[in-house]
């Protein structure tokens, strides 16, 4: 048996490996032929084709993550399907390898790509992400996430604060930072716009530099606008320049912990935080899908069929895929919208996907 099971996993790994690759390659292409619109701009330095190369390289471990589910299962379908056509499963099943055993073996080879899935997810991705933000930031200046930037909220007493950061510079700075201050009431109190700003690492502060602060004075019944300026001013606060740059970046490109404590913020202070709780049990559930990719394979072994319909059956294998990542995103937009439970909404599309693997090995395997 061990020499069927190293049989099998040699040539899953090696199918894998070279459809993850082919399609690595497609991606490189189409993020350098997008990203090769900045070169030429300057920010802090010019924008070269080596740093657009640079920037595609290190978002590959993202698209590594998005890709492994499916590739998984493409690369899976097609062993098994191999080894159905040219018999060679078959004589695996006359020599010992009953359908409960072909499944552990699968299911192993699964937990396999769970742990890498969740280790490029989780550890890689996010650190390369970051190094290509910052090589980017070091040509261009900053980092932002759109026109709006970040939007933070904060309780301090019976007073709330919005917080706005518009991008961050490549030493680290916030930069572009709006400030608007409510009272118990919800009227606003004061508003504060700094140039840029510094987390202090030693205390709970924000170190505004060229600040203008508006201030709303009621005395006698009649309401005044103070304005000053400053050069410095110095903001007590418990958000970190973490908590600003996890809010920067897209919720599936940040680690499981950096989302729960982004979570754990959020409802500290009033937010909703269901768009990040459904992300934060997608990153959890996601890597599992792997577990389903090769329980939805293992039925193609036991297909009989001739030269002349392997692709078919590989196709349709491989459209079974992609309609588990669309539902898997349907469910994420219709959860947020409806307010679902959201360990629910992303757990969903997995087991739905599952029963129906066990069902089809069940039907082939079992009853035929």
């Amino acid at each position: 048996m061990k020499v069927l099971r190293r049989l099998i996993y040699r040539d899953a790994l090696s199918a894998v490996a070279f459809v993850t690759l082919a399609f690595l390659g497609l991606f490189f292409f189409f993020d350098l032929i997008d990203e090769l619109r900045w070169v030429g701009r300057t920010g802090g330095d010019l924008y070269k084709p080596s740093h657009a190369l640079v920037f595609v390289l290190l978002s590959l471990p993202s698209h590594l993550y998005e890709l492994l589910p499916i590739t998984v299962l493409i690369g899976t379908i097609f062993v098994m399907a191999r080894l159905a056509q040219s018999s060679e499963f078959t004589i695996m099943r006359t020599s010992g390898m009953g359908p409960w055993m072909a499944l552990r073996t699968l299911l192993v080879l699964g937990l396999g790509f769970v742990v890498l899935t969740f280790a490029v997810g989780d550890y890689i991705a996010p650190a390369a992400e970051r190094l290509a933000q910052t090589v980017k930031a070091a040509q261009l200046g900053k980092v932002s996430s759109g026109a709006t930037g970040a939007w933070l909220k904060e309780r301090q007493g019976d007073h709330s604060f919005a917080v706005n950061v518009n991008a961050l510079s490549n030493d680290g700075d916030l930069l572009g930072v709006r400030i608007f201050e409510f009272d118990a009431q919800g009227h606003m109190a004061s508003q504060t716009r700094a140039e840029s700003a510094v987390v202090s690492t030693n205390d709970d502060t924000w170190e505004l530099r060229n600040v203008t602060r508006s201030t709303y004075v009621v005395e006698a019944g009649q309401a005044r606008l103070d304005r000053v300026r400053e050069a410095a001013l110095r903001w007590p606060t418990r958000i970190s320049a973490e908590m600003v740059a996890a809010s920067l970046l897209k919720p599936d490109r940040m680690a499981t912990l950096d989302l729960f404590q982004y979570i754990r913020h959020l409802e500290s202070n009033g937010q909703s935080a269901q768009r990040y709780e459904i992300e934060f049990w997608r990153k959890v559930f996601y890597p599992l899908s792997c577990l389903v990719m090769v329980v939805l394979a293992l039925p193609f072994a036991y297909l009989h069929f001739r030269s002349g319909g392997i692709a078919g059956y590989v196709f349709g294998g491989v459209m079974a895929g992609i309609s588990f990542f669309l539902l898997n995103n349907v469910f994420g937009y219709a959860g947020n919208l409806q307010n679902w439970s959201p360990w629910l909404t992303a757990a969903a599309p997995g087991f739905i996907y599952s029963l129906l693997s066990l069902g089809a090995f069940s039907w082939l395997v079992l009853r035929r």
